[in-house]
């Protein structure tokens, strides 16, 4: 049973930092490319931000592009999400997820496995 668990979320000051990780487990890890997602409140789920399986080219989104920094061990499972400058528009749920293909597949939305997600909250 594939799991794609986040955790790293929690409330935080604009200007401030967040790491998310999300443990992977039930799939073999470095087969996959990876992403992060996030649903802000009242609005669709969208792109954040995507590494391929070797953690070689990574891909944003243009809101986050030069504040976020997403990365990837193959040996531990996981991949992260360092979150910088955080503004109050960062506050959503982010999602964890794995795909195939690379991160062109992934930003287009094409998943196969989804984590539950992790509330990041920014105050102004």
């Amino acid at each position: 049973q594939v799991q794609l668990v986040e955790s790293g979320g929690g409330l935080v000051q604009a200007g401030g930092s967040l790491r998310l990780s999300c443990a992977a487990s039930g799939l073999t890890f470095s087969n996959y490319a990876m992403g992060w997602f996030r649903q802000g409140p009242g609005k669709e789920r969208e792109f954040v931000a995507a590494i391929t399986w070797s953690g070689g080219s990574t891909l944003y989104a243009d809101s986050v592009k030069g504040r976020f920094t997403i990365s990837r061990d193959n040996a531990k499972n996981t991949v992260y999400l360092q979150m910088n400058s955080l503004k109050p528009e960062d506050t959503a749920v982010y999602y964890c997820a794995a795909g195939g293909g690379g991160t062109g597949t992934i930003a287009r939305g094409s998943v196969r496995y989804w984590g539950k997600g992790t509330l990041v909250t920014v105050s102004s």
